[in-house]
């Protein structure tokens, strides 16, 4: 038996005007309802996390993944943007972060594989509010190095520390901060940073190993060594601190520079 209308006529009784009247009705009753429920609704932008990291060329690969790891201990939201990333980010986009980290590895290289638009781009979004954090390479490409750097220092170049000129190139340092015991951390070939910001930590003959600093409205911290090393890094030297010491200072320094506040002077 076919479906029918409250008179008993049939539904499937095309014929009549009744029926075809009936269903445009509910054509007209149910079709928006279907539109609306079939649409795409766009969706909504996604804000970005708070933490941008650099693993575009000439980063170490393993520093990265040491970087991450701190990150994801302390649960910090991040992502990760490589050398071409980098070039198409405008200066909008990179100032949605509230922190660019930049790890270690060949400081020469990061900058050459950059354009002088990207590096602009970071210099300028760092002085409209973004924070920035680097280490040991990422510290150095922060001076003027005349390879196509941030320069987020009005125009200082940094050095090495000075073990470097005794062919010394990766050691365990005992790092010295203001309020704090000192800590021995892993070096590898990395800067100090005389002649720019507010001194935070020293290495053993003086020099600054972490500096602060502001450029424009951004709040940047410079760090020499690697406090973010994990265990293996450690093989053949003699460390007196544990390891997760030294990762806490890596968190201290990272979620100092995402705040914006300033770490004890030294």
């Amino acid at each position: 038996m076919h479906p029918q209308f409250s008179d008993g006529s049939p539904w499937l009784h095309l014929a009549g005007s009744r029926g075809f009247a009936a269903i445009r009705s509910l054509a007209r009753l149910f079709l928006p309802v279907l539109l609306a429920l079939t649409a795409c609704t766009p969706e909504e932008p996604k804000t970005p996390p708070p933490i941008l990291l650099f693993n575009g060329a000439g980063t170490s690969p393993n520093d990265v993944k040491a970087v991450e790891a701190i990150l994801r201990d302390g649960k910090l939201g991040y992502a990760t943007v490589n050398s071409k990333e980098l070039d198409r980010l405008s200066e909008v986009q990179l100032s949605a972060y509230k922190l660019m980290i930049i790890p270690g590895g060949n400081y020469l290289t990061i900058g050459d594989r950059l354009t002088t638009n990207a590096t602009s781009n970071v210099r300028h979004a760092v002085q409209q509010g973004m924070n920035y954090l680097g280490i040991c390479a990422g510290g150095l490409l922060a001076g003027e190095t005349g390879h196509n750097s941030l320069n987020l220092t009005a125009g200082v170049r940094f050095g090495f520390y000075a073990v470097v000129n005794r062919g010394i190139h990766k050691t365990a340092v005992a790092i010295s901060g203001a309020g704090s015991p000192t800590l021995e951390q892993y070096w590898e070939d990395g800067p100090q940073f005389t002649g720019w910001g507010a001194t935070v930590a020293k290495y053993p003959d003086g020099t600054p190993a972490v500096v602060q600093g502001t450029c424009g409205k951004g709040w940047v911290i410079l760090c020499g060594f690697h406090p973010e090393a994990p265990a293996n890094w450690r093989r053949g030297m003699n460390f007196t601190t544990p390891v997760s010491a030294d990762h806490a200072y890596a968190r201290t320094l990272i979620e100092t520079a995402l705040a914006g506040t300033h770490l004890p002077q030294h």
